[in-house]
């Protein structure tokens, strides 16, 4: 087995080996992945097939925003994250700015050498075993990606789907989702009623055929916080979203679901 980490910010995972394909998720500067399909000597300007250890999530990246990493280091790969909005770690003398959220598990030390890229990080982090799931914290690390725009398979401050929001807010409090908004409809506790419902409860919503399509964060019982066109707070009852701007209905409410254990 071949890992792999981002060594870049973002790097777009693609649903086939070309830059022209969709972007069906991102692997996260530190997140660890392995390898497989194609070269795992990652030549540059090729591809290879990952599959991420975070969500699962499987796809093409690019190998030059690649960097292999021996199983030892593997092995001692921790859950640390960054906490600011933007993050400073320092490639070969040079500044990289790193979203909220991502990996550090790697690169915690104080310097640390990969395939030829030196890396030091003296900013701050966070354990998410440590972060008590609570009202007040939810809705200050959600309010953190207000107005962050809305972007296909996007997992961070510099873009971001309605799932891929919901699953990093949940991960700060050590709460893992699984990446499509389908699959985390399928975890956690139903709550009947919007009126029972409590800020950091989860509400899903559905297409005309009736597949979930959509997730968002409710704040109250009538607002809630998701990403559509940007991560914004809109109004909720129980048939669906209300736009705050337009007044248009936008989404309809299948279910709300509970995984705080509150």
């Amino acid at each position: 087995m071949t890992f792999i980490t981002a060594i870049v910010a973002v790097v777009p995972i693609r649903a086939e080996a070309s830059h022209r394909s969709e972007m069906v998720s991102q692997l996260l500067f530190g997140e660890l992945a392995e390898i497989t399909e194609g070269n795992p000597q990652l030549l540059t300007g090729s591809f290879v097939k990952i599959k991420s250890q975070v969500d699962g999530y499987e796809g093409w990246c690019q190998s030059a925003q690649l960097a292999r990493v021996p199983v030892e280091l593997a092995n001692q790969y921790n859950a640390s994250i960054t906490s600011e909005a933007l993050n400073t770690m320092v490639v070969n003398g040079t500044k990289m700015q790193l979203p909220f959220g991502v990996s550090l598990g790697l690169f915690r030390q104080q310097q640390l050498n990969l395939e030829g890229y030196q890396f030091a990080y003296q900013g701050q982090l966070t354990m998410p075993e440590n972060n008590p799931f609570s009202s007040d914290r939810v809705k200050e690390i959600a309010l953190l990606f207000l107005n962050t725009p809305y972007l296909w398979g996007g997992r961070s401050l510099f873009g971001i789907d309605c799932s891929g929001y919901v699953q990093q807010v949940f991960r700060y409090f050590n709460i893992i989702l699984p990446r499509d908004a389908y699959q985390q409809a399928e975890a956690g506790t139903d709550i009947a009623f919007l009126a029972e419902s409590h800020c950091g409860d989860l509400a899903f919503f559905d297409n005309p055929e009736g597949k979930i399509t959509h997730v968002g964060i409710l704040l109250n019982e009538y607002q809630i916080i998701h990403a559509s066109g940007k991560v914004r707070i809109d109004r909720i009852d129980q048939a669906g979203i209300l736009n705050t701007d337009t007044g248009e209905r936008t989404h309809s409410l299948r279910l709300i679901k509970r995984y705080s254990g509150k």
